[in-house]
C-alpha cells in the first residue's frame, strides 16, 4: 500500500519550506519534526497578545504591549556593550528602546529618526521611565498587519527560534490539503469538532488563551485523531492475530475439577468468570489474545492453570513464561500440589539447565510427556519444540510489548495467548498499551484474605520498630524489611542494605537475618530466598521490591524504609506480599520528615486503600502517563496533542469507533476506511500499514 498522493507535499524535506536550511532542519529534530506534517503537530504551548494599544500608558508594566511609536534621536551607549537607548513617542508618552551590545549603523536603519513603526515586546519599568529591551517585532506601519492579534508560542530548541517556527508553520499550512474525513460523521457532530484541515489552522493561530487549552474543540479533534489512530492500529493488530487461528481448544473440564475439588475453598466469582471466558475464547475458532488483570492477591494463577488445564484436556500442551527466574521456580512450587491433584506432568526450563538435563526435558516436551511447561522466556529459544502448544500464559506483560506478542504467536501454529498483569491500570492507559487485546479483570479478593495493617511511622521511630519486629519473631513470625532506593546506583543501595542488615542482626540475633540484593550470584539469592521460605531466617532485608516476588504465608510484616522514595504503584506491590496468610498483617512505612506534598499524597493513598485500581487512578493523577508504566518500556506511545491524563474519555471512545470501523468494513475500503488510511500514513502508523498490505 504505497503513500496516498494527496500526502506528498507534507513529506517533502524540510527545506522546502520558506526559511528553513539545511542548519535548522537538523535542529529542527531535537524537536521530532522530520517532515512538514510534523509541524502541523507541533503546537503552541501558549500565546502572547499582542493586539494594538494606544499608548504605554493604557497598560500597568511590565507587561507585553504592541504599540506605534514615532522614532526620536537615537543615544549611543557612553560604554562598550552598554545600553543603547532609541527615544520614541506613542499617542500620549516618551519613552525609549533599549538595545545592548548593539550596532549603531544596523539600529539606524531599522529605526530611522523622525518615521513611524510599530514595535512589540516587554515595557518595564526603571527608575520611573517606561523602557521596552530588545522588542520582539519592530514593523512599518505597513507590514503591521502581518502581526497577529495573538501570537503562539512554540516549544523550541537550540538553533530555533520562534520566528522561523512561524514561518516554516505558515509554509506547510499553505501546501496542507483538505482531506476526507474519518471521523464518525455523528461523532464529530455530536462533539462540534471542525474538519481537519480547520483544525489545524485553528490551533495554529490561535486568537486567545482558551484556544491553547486542551480542551478547545480543534484541539480536542486533532488530539482524538491521534488516539483513533493508535486504536485502529492495535485492532488491526487483533484482527490480524485473530484471523490467524485455527485450533479450537475445547476443555472437558474433567483435570479442572480435580484441581477445584482439592482446594481448601472456593474460587470468587471474579475467578469462575474470568476462566469462563478464557474457556469461550480457546473454545472459539479465533486466536485468543486476552489481558488478565488482577490487583495483588486476586488469585490469577489459579485461572491461569485452569486455563492451562483446558489446552491439556483439549489435548495439547501448556506454556507459563515469567519474567525471572525466581518467580518461574516460584510459579513451579505453587502449582506442583494443584498439578499433582490433576494428575498432570509440570515440568520448568531456565537458562540453568545445561547438557543432558536440558536435552532430556527437550524430549520429552517434543514427545508431549510434559503437559505444561514453566519458565522464562528461555522456553521459547529456537531449540524448544512443543508437541502441541495450545495457550501461552505471560506473566507481568511490562517487560512484554505488541512485537513480542506477536512473536510468540508464531511458536504454535495458532496459540492463544494470555497475559497476566497483577499492576491495576486505569482504563485509559490500558486501552492504549492492551488495546488489541481483550480484557478480564479480578476485581475481588479470595476468601480468608485479611486486610493488611497499613501506618505511617517516622524513622526517628527506628528502634521502636526494631522492638516491635523482636517481640513478633519471638512469637514465630516473619517479616520483610525493604531498604530505600537511594541514588539511582544499586552500588549505594546496596551499601545501605548491608548497613542495615548488619544493624538487624546485631539487634535480633546473628542467624535470624538474611540478605538479598540485586549484585549477588543468582545461587545465593536462591539459597538466601530458600532460608527465608524454610522458615530458618525470620527477617529478610531486600534492595528492589522485584527480588521479593515470593509467596511466603508466613511473612506477615512488611517493614518499607523510606517509603516515600518508592512509587505508589510500587509500594501496592509489596505491601502486597504479607497478608498472604492466617494471621492479621502489618505494613510499616518508615519515612524521613519533612515529606513533601507528593511523597505525603502518596503515603496517605496507600495507607488509606487497599483497592490497587483505586491506587492506580490516583497514581495516573499524580505521575502522568509514561511514568506511570515507565515509558522506556512500556511500549506506550508517545503522543503530540492527545493528553492521557485529561483526556482519557476519548481514549475509550477511539477504540469502539475503530473497532466498529473495522467490523463493517475490515479491509478499510469504503469512502470512510479509505480516509482512514490517509491518517495512519499521517500519523506514521506504519504497522497498521504493514498489517493492511499483509492482509
Amino acid at each position: 500500500m504505497s503513500r496516498p498522493e494527496i500526502l506528498f507535499p507534507l513529506f517533502a524535506d524540510l527545506e522546502t519550506l520558506d526559511g528553513v536550511g539545511e542548519k535548522s532542519a537538523r535542529a529542527f529534530e531535537a524537536l521530532e519534526v522530520r517532515r512538514p506534517k510534523d509541524l502541523l503537530f507541533l503546537l503552541p504551548h501558549s500565546g502572547v497578545d499582542r493586539s494594538r494599544r494606544d499608548s504605554v500608558r493604557d497598560v500597568v508594566p511590565p507587561t507585553t504591549v504592541t504599540v506605534e511609536v514615532e522614532v526620536g534621536p537615537h543615544v549611543p551607549s557612553r560604554r562598550k556593550g552598554g545600553p543603547y537607548r532609541v527615544n520614541v513617542r506613542d499617542a500620549k508618552l516618551d519613552w525609549a528602546l533599549v538595545f545592548f551590545h548593539a550596532r549603531a549603523d544596523y539600529l539606524q536603519k531599522l529605526l530611522p529618526t523622525g518615521q513611524r513603526r510599530v514595535v512589540s515586546g516587554k515595557v518595564e519599568l526603571f527608575d520611573g521611565l517606561a523602557q521596552m529591551v530588545h522588542p520582539d517585532h519592530v514593523l512599518r506601519p505597513e507590514e503591521a498587519g502581518d502581526l497577529p492579534a495573538y501570537e503562539p508560542v512554540y516549544p523550541l530548541t537550540a538553533g530555533i527560534t520562534q520566528k522561523l517556527v512561524q514561518k516554516a508553520v505558515t509554509s506547510t499550512l499553505a501546501r496542507t490539503p483538505p482531506l476526507p474525513e474519518w471521523i464518525d460523521p455523528g461523532l464529530k457532530a455530536r462533539e462540534g469538532w471542525p474538519d481537519w484541515r480547520d483544525a489545524v489552522e485553528a490551533v495554529h493561530a490561535p486568537k486567545d488563551a482558551a484556544a491553547v487549552a486542551p480542551d478547545h474543540p480543534a484541539r480536542q479533534r486533532l488530539a482524538y485523531d491521534e488516539l483513533f489512530a493508535h486504536q485502529l492500529t492495535l485492532s488491526l493488530a487483533r484482527q490480524t492475530l485473530r484471523r490467524g487461528k485455527g485450533i479450537a481448544s475445547i476443555g472437558t473440564g474433567a483435570l479442572q475439577r480435580k484441581v477445584l475439588d482439592s482446594l481448601p475453598y472456593a474460587p470468587t466469582a471474579a475467578q469462575t468468570r474470568a476462566v469462563a471466558e478464557i474457556a469461550e475464547d480457546m473454545a472459539s475458532g479465533l486466536r485468543m489474545n486476552r489481558l488478565l488483570q488482577g490487583d495483588v492477591g486476586a488469585g490469577k494463577t489459579l485461572v491461569a492453570f485452569l486455563a492451562l488445564l483446558i489446552a491439556v484436556e483439549a489435548g495439547g500442551q501448556g506454556a507459563l513464561m515469567a519474567p525471572t527466574e525466581i518467580l518461574a521456580r516460584q510459579h513451579m512450587e505453587g502449582l506442583q500440589p494443584l498439578a499433582a491433584a490433576a494428575g498432570v506432568r509440570v515440568d520448568i526450563l531456565t537458562g540453568r539447565d545445561k547438557g543432558a538435563d536440558r536435552a532430556a526435558k527437550l524430549a520429552d516436551l517434543a514427545a508431549g510427556r510434559i503437559d505444561i511447561l514453566l519458565g522464562t522466556h528461555a522456553i521459547f529459544q529456537k531449540d524448544v519444540a512443543f508437541h502441541d502448544l495450545r495457550l501461552a500464559v505471560v506473566d507481568e506483560q511490562h517487560r512484554f510489548g505488541v512485537a513480542q506478542r506477536m512473536e510468540l504467536g508464531a511458536k504454535g501454529q495458532a496459540v492463544d495467548v494470555l497475559v497476566m498483569t497483577a499492576t491495576p491500570i486505569p482504563r485509559s492507559l490500558a486501552l492504549a498499551s492492551y488495546g488489541d487485546m481483550d480484557v478480564s479483570v479480578l476485581d475481588e479478593k479470595p476468601a480468608g484474605r485479611k486486610p493488611i495493617r497499613t501506618a505511617l511511622v517516622s524513622d526517628a521511630r527506628m528502634d521502636e520498630v526494631v522492638g516491635h519486629l523482636n517481640r513478633a519473631i519471638v512469637e514465630g513470625r516473619q517479616a520483610y524489611w525493604v531498604c530505600p532506593l537511594v541514588e539511582e546506583s544499586e552500588v549505594v543501595d546496596l551499601a545501605s542494605a548491608v548497613e542495615r542488615f548488619q544493624h538487624l542482626r546485631a539487634a535480633l540475633g546473628e542467624g535470624r537475618v538474611g540478605l538479598v540484593h540485586g549484585q549477588m550470584p543468582p545461587a545465593e539469592k536462591d539459597a538466601a530466598m530458600a532460608r527465608f521460605v524454610s522458615g530458618e531466617t525470620a527477617v529478610l532485608v531486600a534492595t528492589t521490591v522485584i527480588e521479593v516476588g515470593v509467596n511466603v504465608p508466613n511473612a506477615s510484616i512488611m517493614v518499607i524504609e523510606r517509603a516515600e522514595t518508592f512509587g505508589l504503584a510500587q509500594l501496592h506491590q509489596m505491601r502486597g506480599r504479607v497478608g498472604r496468610g492466617t494471621q492479621e498483617s502489618t505494613c510499616l512505612l518508615l519515612y524521613q520528615p519533612p515529606l513533601s506534598e507528593g511523597g505525603e499524597r502518596r503515603l496517605k493513598t496507600i495507607r488509606d486503600t487497599e483497592d490497587g485500581f483505586r491506587i492506580a487512578e490516583e497514581d495516573l493523577a499524580m505521575r502522568g502517563a509514561g511514568d506511570l508504566i515507565g515509558t522506556a518500556q512500556s511500549g506506550l506511545p508517545r503522543f503530540r496533542v492527545a493528553d492521557l491524563e485529561r483526556q482519557s474519555g476519548l481514549m475509550a471512545v477511539a477504540q469502539m469507533d475503530a473497532r466498529a470501523l473495522l467490523t463493517t468494513d475490515p479491509g478499510l475500503q469504503g469512502a470512510r476506511g479509505k480516509a482512514a488510511r490517509t491518517l495512519l500514513w499521517l500519523l506514521d502508523q506504519d504497522r497498521a500499514i504493514r498489517l493492511i498490505t499483509v492482509g
